[in-house]
């Protein structure tokens, strides 16, 4: 093993089933987790479920049920992406509910409390139940929140709890200063910068009154109130790695690199920074922002009836064809488009006709010539300019998180190889030239090879399927993928 790497998706709330958002996000850390895995480092991946705040306990009477049976049920749900997305067995799932989590949040309340950053007060503030968030007038649009512009602005009147977050200004410009990769992309990490140098920060509630929000983490040493949604549940990301009883494993782990979308720039890379400050623990690593997933050029809704679900996918399609999409037709950093029209045109086109045809093809002149991989041929394709350019290609694309690059790059390989075929036929060659014929097809073999190991983090079935096909010298049992009409 090279070194620790530690990465964390986002915790979705359980007011809803697991969506094609989440689906990406996950799907983007475990090629992220898979990688790192093949170049030795040791990982620890973490997933799990948002479980307080209004959302839910809303979405829990409105179901008629116990708010903690409630949560139960929904935490399942996302649990079972693990194996509908074919994701890396040692995964780890937390659940803010869990019992070491709610304790480790109470500690850190403790403890910016006892830095002098949390004070009460009585204030009045504009909240997006959506976000789970207060907004300022520049944040709204005609008096909605640009995210959720289908609910109504809440206006709350109470006396609540506050984190100093105004105090950690100037403190926050020197981290981004010395981090300057920080947020990926850089942009987002403007977004910040221009917040705070011309709009400043301001204090944010941390707390709920329980006689209006009973569905939270009480606050230590105060019954009447249950901590704010995010400032419970960004605490995931220590809890999950043993702050702050095991700090061994912490420190084994931490630094953090978190994925989320881009609605949680403030939360992940400012709020959340300044809480780890206040608490005295080191900040993040890095944060990686992608887009949003829309339908149709439109945000995916029920009301509209262009909701894509993960799991109708993977049962129509397979998961490496959903893996596929996530990874290469969709931006890892701006919003894309996702339909079913455009994902069954690009399945057919790219793996139906692309490498699963090309697979077939390969074994098909291998198997019926009696060639199989040698290593010298695969030697000798190694050193070929295509295959150091996929790796050079792959490399860059991971270090940059940019997963669609990696997953191009397989493709243009894989469109080689489809093209060098067409060129030289050597399913004629071999049978007047059995020699330069059988070279080939070798060589042709050795490339497939280099494909099915450059596919592993992004389709791991798939990558395993072409490997055992050409350590056993066989065609593939059943077609890898097959064509939609």
């Amino acid at each position: 093993m090279n070194k620790p790497f530690y990465i964390t998706t986002t915790l979705p709330y359980v007011n809803a089933d697991p969506h094609i958002g989440f689906a990406l996000e996950i799907v983007q850390a475990d090629i992220i987790v898979r990688h790192r895995r093949l170049i030795g480092d040791e990982v620890f991946f973490n997933t799990g479920t948002d479980e307080h705040g209004v959302k839910v306990y809303t979405k829990a009477l409105e179901a008629g049920k116990d708010t903690q049976a409630y949560t139960d049920e929904y935490a399942e749900k996302f649990k079972k992406l693990k194996e509908v997305l074919n994701l890396f067995p040692e995964i780890t799932f937390i659940r803010t509910t869990d019992a070491k989590h709610k304790a480790a949040a109470q500690e850190f309340w403790r403890r910016c409390k006892a830095n002098g950053d949390i004070y009460k007060k009585n204030y009045q503030v504009k909240y997006c139940i959506g976000c789970e968030l207060e907004k300022t007038d520049s944040e709204l649009v005609d008096g909605k929140c640009p995210i959720h512009p289908n609910l109504d602005i809440e206006i709350r009147d109470e006396e609540n709890y506050f984190f100093a977050f105004s105090k950690y200004g100037e403190k926050l410009l020197a981290l981004y200063e010395a981090n300057p990769d920080f947020v990926i992309p850089a942009y987002r990490l403007n977004e910040i910068k221009v917040l705070i140098k011309e709009k400043g920060l301001e204090d944010f509630s941390i707390s709920r009154l329980k006689t209006k929000m009973p569905w939270g983490i009480s606050v230590p040493d105060d019954e009447d109130h249950v901590m704010y949604v995010w400032f419970d549940a960004l605490i995931n990301y220590v809890s999950t790695i043993g702050w702050p009883n095991d700090m061994a494993t912490f420190e084994k782990w931490w630094p953090v690199t978190q994925l989320a979308g881009k609605d949680q720039v403030r939360q992940q890379a400012a709020m959340w920074q300044a809480m780890l400050m206040s608490a005295g623990l080191p900040a993040s690593k890095q944060i990686v922002i992608h887009g949003f997933i829309q339908s149709g050029g439109q945000k995916m809704s029920k009301s509209l009836g262009n909701v894509i679900d993960p799991y109708k996918v993977v049962e129509e399609y397979g998961v490496d064809a959903l893996r596929y999409y996530l990874a290469r037709e969709v931006s890892p950093f701006e919003d894309s488009d996702f339909t079913m029209d455009k994902f069954k045109e690009v399945y057919n086109a790219n793996l139906a006709n692309g490498v699963g045809n090309l697979t077939s093809r390969i074994m098909r002149m291998a198997t019926s010539n009696g060639i199989t991989l040698d290593g010298a041929a695969s030697a000798k394709i190694a050193e070929t300019d295509i295959a150091k350019n996929l790796h050079q290609k792959q490399t860059v694309g991971f270090e940059n998180f940019n997963i669609k690059d990696v997953a191009d790059a397989v493709w243009e390989v894989i469109s080689f190889v489809d093209k060098l075929i067409q060129t030289t036929e050597p399913f004629k060659t071999i049978k007047t030239d059995k020699e330069k014929g059988g070279e080939e097809i070798r060589a042709l073999v050795a490339y497939l090879d280099l494909i099915a190991a450059a596919l592993l983090p992004v389709l791991p079935e798939t990558s395993a399927k072409i490997t055992d096909c050409i350590k056993e010298n066989r065609m593939p049992e059943a077609p890898l993928f097959v064509r939609k009409d």
